[in-house]
């Protein structure tokens, strides 16, 4: 008895750690911004892991045609070759986020001193391309633990999570994106996309259309930011 007692025990607390690292919008280790609290019908749209050379800019075209604004949170090994397509999403009205330098499997578990290196890395590169400063930040897979924790207080960021994962990575089809969109769609919305996956483009149409004919509208994130002094 004593030893199943310890098992769950043991099993309770992995399982409450494994869920403050991998469930950003818990909020246990890190305040995130994930979800603006209001009755407007307002929403930010996201998108992790670009630039990418091919997708990015028929993202940039949608968004472009159907006059919707973005932010996007960049990784920072891809921006070399790829400085004018930064360029275009700055000048476009869009922003942009650091999302790491490295992006590694390994990041939750660098020390703070190689953490910060990694972070302050992109920032550099990002904002010697923009010329702007960047001071809003996402974490790699949305795992958060103290030790980035400690390193997003030290650089001065504000991290931004969000509440609707479409989980477009794993590649389902559109149709299930968008239901699962629907059931977590709610005023004050952040939506988590990627512009690297093929045909994002066309998944982006669709969820748009589908946004608009919510009756939701699409703003910049720091309007939703802004608003949380209000």
């Amino acid at each position: 008895m004593h030893i199943l007692v310890s098992v769950i025990i043991i099993v309770s607390v992995m399982a409450f750690f494994f869920y403050a690292s991998y469930s950003i919008r818990a909020c246990i280790y890190m305040r995130v911004f994930c979800r603006k609290k209001t009755e407007e019908k307002i929403i930010a749209i996201t998108f992790d892991d670009g630039p990418d050379p091919i997708q990015t800019p028929k993202v940039l075209k949608v968004l472009r045609e159907k006059h919707i604004p973005a932010c996007f949170f960049c990784i920072g090994n891809k921006i070399k070759g790829n400085e004018e397509l930064l360029r275009q999403i700055i000048k476009e009205g869009h922003h942009i986020g650091n999302h790491s330098f490295s992006h590694s499997g390994y990041f939750p578990l660098y020390t703070f001193k190689r953490m910060c290196h990694d972070l302050i890395t992109c920032q550099q590169e990002l904002e010697k391309v923009t010329g702007q400063p960047v001071q809003w930040f996402r974490p790699p897979f949305g795992v958060t633990n103290p030790t980035l924790t400690q390193a997003v207080r030290r650089l001065g960021y504000f991290p931004i999570g969000w509440n609707i994962r479409t989980l477009d990575t794993q590649q389902p089809t559109p149709e299930k994106i968008i239901k699962r969109i629907k059931k977590r769609l709610v005023p004050g919305s952040i939506l988590l996309l990627h512009d690297r996956m093929p045909d994002s483009d066309r998944l982006l149409v669709q969820v748009l259309d589908f946004i608009e004919k919510e009756g939701y509208t699409v703003v910049t994130l720091d309007r939703l930011i802004k608003d949380m002094t209000k």
